[in-house]
C-alpha cells in the first residue's frame, strides 16, 4: 500500500533536519529518507572532526614557541597520531550521537531507510515502496570529487570522508585542492609529521581573491610546507608510491589527499522527471530566495545545490525549503551575509562581498597588519593582513578579507556589521576592549574611514547626543 504523507524529505544531513523542523512546527505529516549513514556531514566527516585535529595539532606546534617564552624541553615531546587521531573519533562519536539523539532516534515510522528516487515530482520509490507527498525536499548533500583516473589507485586516495579513520598517517601526502578543506588538512598533517606538498591548479588558496590577502597568506602557509600553485597535479603510480607532477615540480609520495571539491549526490534520483533544466553537475534549476525547483511543489537544500558547502547556509537553505514545503503559498527570503573560514593557523576568511565583484572605483580600502596589534604579539602570532571593504559613498561596510590570528572571531563582527547595514563610523562607536584581537579591526576600520577622504566626522568615535 502506498504511504501518503504531507512532506518527503530526502537526506537526513542538516539540511534535511533543518527542513524537518520547520516542517514538524507547522503540523504537518512528514516522512524522512536516507539509505546512508545518519548523523550530518558536518559531525560525521566535517566541521567537527577536523577542527578536533585541527586543535591537536595546534597544541602540538605550540612547542616551537616554548624556549622564546622560557619553557623547556620541547625537544621531549612527541606525538602518537593513531592516538590522536582515535581522540578525535571519540569526539566525533559524542557530536554524531547528539544529533541522533535530537532527531531520527526518535522518529518511529516518519524514519525510512532507504534509497528515494522520483517517479513523478512527488511521487518517490523507496527501495520498492511508493511514497506520496504533497512537498518534497530534496537534501541528499555531496560527496568528494576524485577524478575517474585515480581509481586504478584508490587504495592510495585519502578525502575528507575517510581521513579520519586511518589509525596511522601516511609518511608523506600530496594534498592535491587548496580550498579551506585542502588548507585546514594539509596544515594538520604537516603539524603531526606527515611530509606534505600542497598544490592547485589556481594561482590562490581558500578562494582568495583580494591579491593583497592572498599573498601574504601563500607567504604564511607556504612557510610550513611547499606550496605548487597555477598547474594542475598529474599523478603516475611508481613502485615507491605515487608520482605527482606540477608544471616543472616533480615529488613522490605514499598517499594523496583529494581535496577537489564537493560533488552534488544527484545520481540515480530519477530528477529527469521533474521536466525542470538541470546544470553539468545534474543539479535542476532552482530559486535560492525560495529553494523551489522550476515552479514545482519540490524543494532543494544543502550541499546537493552545488553551492557553498558550508553549515550554517545548508540550515538556512532547508529552513527556507521546509518552510515553503509545508506552506500554501512559496515565499521568498533574504539570503545570508556570505562568510566563508577556514581554520588554518592563522585563520583565511572572506565576509560580504568578493573583492572581484566589487566596483574599485567605488570603494575605499581599510587594512591593518597584525605586527603591532597587542593581542597578537602577547600571542606570538603577530604576523597576518586584514581588510575591510567599504562604500566612497556614505561608507557602508561591504566586505572583508584576512588571514589573521583568530579571525574567524574578525569576520563573524564583519559580517554582522553587514548584516545590519552598519557604516565604518557606526563600527567605530562600538566598544573594543583592551586588549583584545578585535582592536585590529578597529584599526581597520579606522584607516578605511581615512581612505574615503572628505566628509568624515572629525571624532567619529564620538556619537553626538540630542539636545
Amino acid at each position: 500500500m502506498d504511504l501518503v504523507t504531507d512532506v518527503a524529505i530526502i537526506g537526513a544531513g542538516t539540511a534535511g533536519l533543518a527542513a524537518l523542523a520547520k516542517v514538524r512546527a507547522r503540523g504537518k505529516r512528514l516522512v524522512l529518507i536516507d539509505g546512508g549513514e545518519l548523523g550530518t556531514t558536518c559531525a560525521r566527516v566535517g566541521c567537527m572532526p577536523s577542527k578536533a585535529a585541527i586543535q591537536v595539532a595546534e597544541d602540538f606546534h605550540r612547542r616551537h614557541r616554548f624556549d622564546r617564552i622560557g619553557i623547556e624541553g620541547r625537544e621531549g615531546l612527541s606525538i602518537d597520531a593513531g592516538e590522536a587521531f582515535e581522540h578525535v573519533r571519540d569526539l566525533r562519536d559524542i557530536f554524531v550521537d547528539r544529533v541522533l539523539a535530537g532527531t531520527t532516534d526518535d522518529m518511529g515510522d516518519a524514519f525510512i531507510a532507504g534509497r528515494a528516487r522520483f517517479l513523478e515530482p512527488t511521487v518517490l520509490d523507496v527501495d520498492g515502496r511508493v511514497v506520496r507527498a504533497g512537498a518534497v525536499v530534496i537534501a541528499t548533500g555531496s560527496s568528494p570529487i576524485v577524478p575517474d583516473e585515480w581509481r586504478e589507485f584508490s587504495d592510495r586516495i585519502l578525502t575528507s570522508d575517510d581521513i579520519f579513520e586511518q589509525e596511522t598517517l601516511p609518511v608523506s601526502v600530496a594534498v592535491v585542492g587548496l580550498g579551506a578543506i585542502g588548507v585546514e588538512l594539509g596544515q594538520t598533517l604537516h603539524r603531526l609529521g606527515v611530509a606534505v606538498t600542497g598544490i592547485d591548479r589556481l594561482e590562490t588558496i581558500c578562494g582568495l581573491d583580494d591579491e593583497s590577502v592572498a599573498r601574504t597568506a601563500i607567504e604564511m602557509i607556504g612557510r610550513e610546507f611547499p606550496l605548487w600553485l597555477g598547474c594542475a597535479a598529474e599523478v603516475t603510480p611508481e613502485e615507491e608510491g605515487l608520482r605527482v607532477r606540477a608544471g616543472d615540480e616533480s615529488v613522490v609520495v605514499e598517499k594523496i589527499l583529494a581535496s577537489l571539491g564537493r560533488a552534488p549526490n544527484v545520481q540515480d534520483l530519477g530528477l529527469e522527471t521533474l521536466g525542470v533544466a538541470r546544470d553539468s553537475r545534474g543539479v535542476p534549476a532552482f530559486d535560492p530566495h525560495t529553494m523551489q525547483v522550476g515552479d514545482l511543489p519540490v524543494f532543494i537544500a544543502g550541499d546537493v545545490t552545488g553551492s557553498e558547502a558550508i553549515l550554517h547556509e545548508a540550515g538556512h537553505e532547508g529552513r527556507i525549503a521546509g518552510v515553503n514545503a509545508a506552506a500554501d503559498r512559496v515565499s521568498r527570503y533574504r539570503r545570508l551575509t556570505p562568510l566563508g573560514i577556514a581554520f588554518c593557523d592563522p585563520n583565511i576568511a572572506r565576509v560580504g562581498a568578493a573583492w572581484s565583484a566589487l566596483d574599485t572605483s567605488a570603494v575605499a580600502v581599510g587594512e591593518v597588519r597584525f605586527g603591532p596589534v597587542g593581542r597578537a604579539l602577547i600571542m606570538g602570532s603577530n604576523r597576518g593582513l586584514l581588510r575591510v571593504y567599504g562604500a566612497r559613498d556614505g561608507g557602508r561596510i561591504l566586505g572583508a578579507s584576512m588571514v589573521a590570528p583568530r579571525g574567524e572571531h574578525l569576520a563573524h563582527l564583519v559580517a554582522w556589521a553587514i548584516e545590519r547595514g552598519l557604516t565604518a563610523v557606526d563600527m567605530l562607536r562600538l566598544p573594543y576592549y583592551h586588549p583584545a584581537i578585535e582592536e585590529a579591526l578597529q584599526g581597520a576600520v579606522q584607516n578605511l574611514l581615512s581612505a574615503m577622504g572628505a566628509d568624515t566626522p572629525a571624532s567619529p568615535e564620538l556619537e553626538p547626543l540630542s539636545s
